[in-house]
């Protein structure tokens, strides 16, 4: 029987990684698969030699250059996690935010601009939340209450990103979709210590999950992760992302390696790569079974 193939899209990894790819590769290639990592910034790639020659392609890494190659295979057929056309959208913030309202998730009002300045008269509302439209990991993100501070913001060619600031009562909820599974992780907002990049795993409410739910709905797919904050009361989704870190997710390594597993499967028989995208389990500890 002809072995798996799958390949991830991501960076080089050293002996002290804290990242869980070498855990979820180890965990496919003890399920059978031949993994291959495909680092785009070493080296040069001859484009005539970028061809399909995996059943599946895990886009994990975020900058520019994969993701050029995520579209160059996706053009030639390639079943890629998660797809290129919805990696593009949820790098994009403002492409991100008109999608999830559309869908009826509970965001803070978004604005968009090319000058900082003209963002002003929003300020006699309240404070605004200013961030770059393709930025990951809180990078970037200022809030803004006065003009002067406005003024502060550095100028751009990029478009300026605004969401009206609503104070987070507590942290932030990090909600993890893997196949339809949802797991809870509390995370306060900036993360300085490692313990408080790992979280804190809960057991979300319903309606967190039926958020999460939706999110996935939009573009569909089920494993992502969405931020939410809570103020007054209000939940709102402040940001999702197509493969987050699943730190404090329980056993993710295991989880996710027999989720790409499954997806190279169906790639290779020619069936649709999501068996579903509506997360229908919300989890906080368990061991996989």
């Amino acid at each position: 029987m002809r072995k798996l193939r799958i390949a991830f899209l991501a960076r080089s990894f050293s002996p002290q990684t804290r990242s869980y790819i070498p855990l979820v590769i180890r965990a496919l290639e003890e399920l059978g698969a031949v993994v291959d990592i495909i680092n785009p910034a070493e080296g040069v790639t001859d484009l005539s030699n970028v061809r399909v020659e995996h059943d599946l392609y895990v886009l994990k890494q975020q900058s520019d250059l994969p993701f050029s190659l995520a579209g160059a295979l996706h053009a030639q057929g390639a079943a890629i996690v998660n797809p290129y056309p919805v990696s593009l959208a949820l790098r994009d913030k403002i492409v991100m935010s008109r999608i999830l309202q559309a869908a009826g998730v509970p965001t803070p009002a978004t604005y968009v601009t090319s000058h900082p300045d003209e963002l002003a008269p929003l300020l006699e509302a309240g404070p605004l939340i200013v961030k770059p439209y393709q930025g990951t990991g809180g990078h970037g993100i200022r809030i803004i209450r006065s003009a002067a501070e406005l003024a502060d913001v550095p100028a751009s060619k990029d478009p300026v990103l605004a969401q009206r600031y609503h104070p987070p009562q507590g942290p932030d909820r990090k909600m993890c979709s893997i196949g339809g599974r949802i797991f809870g992780v509390k995370k306060v907002f900036p993360r300085r210590t490692e313990a408080e990049k790992q979280g804190e795993p809960f057991s979300p409410t319903p309606e967190l999950c039926e958020i999460a739910r939706r999110c996935g709905q939009a573009f569909g797919i089920d494993l992502y992760g969405v931020d939410i904050i809570e103020s007054d009361g209000t939940p709102y989704v402040v940001d999702m992302n197509s493969i987050p870190g699943f730190k404090s997710v329980p056993d993710a390594p295991l989880r996710l390696a027999k989720y790409f597993h499954a997806a190279a499967e169906r790639a290779a028989r020619g069936q649709p790569l999501f068996e579903s995208a509506v997360p229908t389990e919300a989890v906080s500890t368990e061991v996989v079974r």
